[in-house]
């Protein structure tokens, strides 16, 4: 079975507590279970913190790197995410078109073939389901997209997106659940010396970042920038809806888009809500995934 995957397409995902360590095994074992032809492809586990104890999680495919992230951005939200997905990129090889970032809070249910990237595309996104921190494209720069954009070397949003579950249309601001990138992009190191660059620019930082959407939000503010600068339109995939499904965010999603089975969608985020099936009322959650998510998340 392993000698048959696209040795193409890595998948990565990083971790630095027992929870996420326990997250992280789900999702690979949903990966393995329902990934088709990409379920049996390389994942790249990064342990930030030893006391995630993700040796439990030993299995073939999955290689655990170790990962101390710089102390002089350790303490700026999402640094180990930034930090993981460069390491992640200054190890893929020549042969390796396709790095598949998952957070530890989603889950493959059906293969995920949009995130193989082939020749064709440079990255493959999500646009973000609500537009928090983004700006409607009727809104002027605010401090915060000013020094991003300076950041990165952009005058201007080239792209709009229209955000899943608010539908409102925005500068391009794209989703970070799950992305994929082809490393030979540099991509993944430009966003983390960007990412350095503002959280050690102390005027920034208190001109832009003073509340906390804004210091949480950053990296993902910052990847939009750099995804707008550096990809071509035509080499950027826009992942369809069934991609990156905000199960967390079900209740709002408008009527005619929400999804009607978890079986439906292709990777879903759920964050803090229980994937216990016996608790899930507001979805069909139909066989396979049913009893497989009674085996395996029953908190």
């Amino acid at each position: 079975m392993t000698s048959s995957y696209n040795r193409q397409t890595v998948f990565v995902s990083a971790v630095s507590t027992p929870y996420g360590r326990e997250r992280a095994g789900w999702l690979v074992d949903s990966l393995r279970a329902f990934g088709g032809s990409l379920g049996q492809n390389p994942v790249w586990l990064f342990e930030a913190d030893r006391r995630a104890e993700c040796h439990r999680l030993v299995q073939d495919g999955l290689t655990i790197i170790p990962l101390q992230v710089p102390e002089a951005i350790a303490p700026a939200l999402f640094a180990e995410k930034v930090y993981a997905c460069a390491q992640a990129e200054n190890m893929a090889g020549p042969d390796i078109r396709s790095l598949v970032w998952i957070d530890p809070g989603c889950l493959v249910v059906n293969p995920p073939m949009l995130y193989d990237l082939g020749a064709d595309c440079e990255a493959a996104f999500r646009p973000v389901h609500i537009q928090n921190v983004g700006l409607r494209v009727d809104q002027p720069l605010d401090a915060f997209w000013q020094g991003i954009y300076a950041e990165v070397g952009l005058s201007e949003a080239p792209a709009r997106v229209l955000s899943f579950v608010d539908q409102r249309v925005l500068r391009a601001y794209y989703n970070s659940h799950a992305f994929a990138v082809n490393p030979a992009a540099g991509i993944l190191g430009r966003w983390l010396e960007h990412f350095q660059g503002l959280v050690r620019d102390a005027a920034f930082q208190r001109a832009a970042c003073q509340d906390e959407p804004h210091q949480i939000f950053l990296f993902q503010a910052l990847l939009s920038a750099l995804i707008m600068k550096e990809v071509r339109p035509v080499r950027l995939r826009v992942l369809p809806p069934e991609y990156n499904y905000p199960f967390n965010l079900h209740a709002r999603v408008p009527a005619e888009y929400r999804a009607r089975a978890l079986n439906d969608t292709v990777t879903f985020a759920y964050e803090e809500r229980s994937l216990n099936p016996a608790k899930i009322t507001d979805i069909v959650v139909e066989e396979p995934l049913r009893s497989w998510l009674a085996a395996h998340c029953t908190a």
